[in-house]
């Protein structure tokens, strides 16, 4: 039996080991194919960039697992009977992480930097809408039309610090096409659950916990240490050996070997991303081409042409291995109704040469093509496989492949559009067709409208656009269904884009990693746990 003396000494000792050695830090490390180039909320509206900021910035609303919206910054919205003014009541006690209070004068900041030129995310709001300040936390937004998916996108609508953006020359947005890097580019200030530590462009980004946040966090984190590892074997080997807990994407060739891993597991399931395949059809000669004096793309029968000179099954099977579905529409079919009522031309490379004949291109033609290579699944690949397939009817394809940073640098609108056939990924930031009937297929003939912010290639067609307001302002869901189905029509009698796929979503995670996986493709941080 113990003696009083060896129990208060055990005691003693027990108590300064806690006091000693404290818990550990919980760091969970997550690697991605592609780089986090800039810290600035609006300089590229895509995807992984969104999700790495949104560890660190918030918007009015937010998403949840789900992909339903939420009450982020904003607590409560109300609309008016004409559908003309949203009332936005503002969430009290927020602080930026430099410590200054959240309040309206931030989000009517925000409002207009996001629509400054620059910005990549200008359909976040309307370009009529105007902001007024009720009170420090409320603000009415007045519209032109009535729009009631007018909050669908505010989730990755972040808002900034005005005081810390106008102390710090950050005013203006930074474009994608920027050389130099701006102070926001290098630096964040947020409201979100996460702050950034460091920030090494291509080499590695720290984020700490915000432990002054406003909301409940749900992970158990005290640090993200984000790596881009652009290799694959290197991003897997990461993964298996435990040096990294997440990878995102696991390589196609790769997810057998990982799921038969003791350490790690794919997560898998469909993505609502569609890649697709687009071409300049507004300049009258194309910058990469050998044709001169004419843009071939601008003649419909070209652009069916390369439709069904491309073999979306061999992509499929051999490119993506089987995990991608063929898409006929430019949205998934998760996301509208009648996207069963519409089917892909079929493969046909004889008819492909005719119909280049018949636009004059008997002997086919060259062109420049753009591809990102580090940004979708197998990215690179499929545009080699594109580039083979349109050689068997005669066009030369010469293949720019580069990473995202330069390769969003060059297309974007910053860059001015320099591309004449690309690929690109989107997923609507509405989960909603307009989205997607807007920004990539609406026309970019109005400097003063956000309308075809990311149709790189102007595809333009006038009836297709006046559906697309009717769209936005009808509530008759029936209605409205049928009215994005007869837009969706016109774009695909004129085969104003090639659409390829849905790839499939292949997250690498620990066994100690516990993570939530979304359909957009959002790797949030914010919601794991690890042991």
């Amino acid at each position: 039996m113990k003696t009083r003396t060896a129990l208060l000494a055990a005691a003693g000792a027990a108590l300064l080991a806690s006091t000693a050695f404290p818990a550990m830090a919980v760091t969970l490390r997550y690697a991605n194919q592609g780089d986090l180039k800039s810290l600035d909320p609006y300089t590229v509206n895509e995807t992984t960039t969104n999700a790495h900021l949104g560890h660190v910035y918030e918007g009015l609303t937010k998403r949840g697992k789900d992909l339903k919206i939420e009450p982020g910054l904003a607590e409560k919205w109300e609309i008016s009977e004409d559908g003309l003014t949203w009332r936005v009541f503002l969430r009290k006690n927020v602080k930026f992480h430099n410590g200054n209070p959240f309040t309206a004068d931030d989000v009517i900041f925000s409002a207009t930097r996001v629509r400054a030129p620059g910005s990549n995310f200008q359909t976040r709001v309307p370009s009529g809408a105007e902001f007024v300040k009720v009170d420090d936390y409320t603000i009415d937004v007045k519209l032109k039309s009535p729009n009631p998916i007018l909050n669908y996108q505010w989730d990755t609508w972040y808002i900034l610090d005005k005081e810390w953006a106008e102390a710090n020359n950050a005013v203006a947005p930074t474009p994608a096409a920027a050389t130099t890097p701006s102070y926001s580019a290098l630096n964040a200030n947020g409201t979100g659950p996460f702050k950034i530590e460091s920030h090494q462009p291509g080499v590695k980004t720290v984020f700490k916990v915000n432990k002054d946040w406003w909301g409940k966090p749900e992970h158990n984190l005290d640090e993200i240490v984000f790596t881009p590892i652009g290799s694959d074997a290197t991003r897997v080997a990461a993964l298996l050996s435990g040096e990294v807990d997440v990878i995102e994407p696991v390589p196609l060739q790769d997810i057998q070997r990982v799921n038969s891993s003791a350490n790690a597991q794919v997560m898998s399931g469909p993505e609502l991303r569609t890649i697709f395949l687009g071409f300049d059809q507004t300049r009258d000669e194309l910058l990469f081409s050998n044709v001169k004096g004419k843009n071939p793309f601008k003649d419909p029968k070209v652009r069916e042409a390369f439709f069904k000179a491309i073999d979306i099954e061999t992509i499929k099977s051999r490119v993506m291995r089987g995990l991608a579905t063929p898409s006929a529409l430019m949205i998934a079919p998760e996301l509208f109704v009648f996207a069963k009522d519409f089917e892909r031309p079929k493969y046909d490379p004889e008819g492909a040469k005719k119909l280049l004949a018949d636009a004059g291109y008997a002997n086919g033609f060259e062109v420049g093509m753009d591809c990102p290579n580090d940004r979708y699944v197998n990215d690179e690949a499929i545009c080699q496989a594109v580039v083979s397939m349109l050689a068997r009817v005669g066009v030369k394809v010469n293949l720019m492949a580069q990473p995202k940073a330069q390769y969003f640098g060059k297309v974007l609108k910053s860059g001015n559009y320099n591309t004449s056939f690309y690929l690109l990924g989107w997923t609507p930031g509405t989960f909603d067709s307009h989205n997607v009937l807007f920004d990539i297929e609406g026309c970019r003939d109005n400097a003063q409208s956000s309308r075809g912010e990311s149709n790189l290639g102007n595809y333009c067609n006038k009836k297709h656009d006046e559906l697309t307001d009717k769209i936005l302002v009808e509530g008759d869901k029936a209605k409205r269904d049928q009215m994005i189905k007869e837009a969706f029509q016109e774009t695909v009698k004129d085969y104003g884009y090639i659409p390829l796929h849905q790839q499939a979503l292949a997250w690498g995670v620990s066994k100690k990693v516990k993570l939530n996986q979304r359909a957009d493709n959002s790797v949030l941080l914010y919601w794991a746990r690890k042991e």
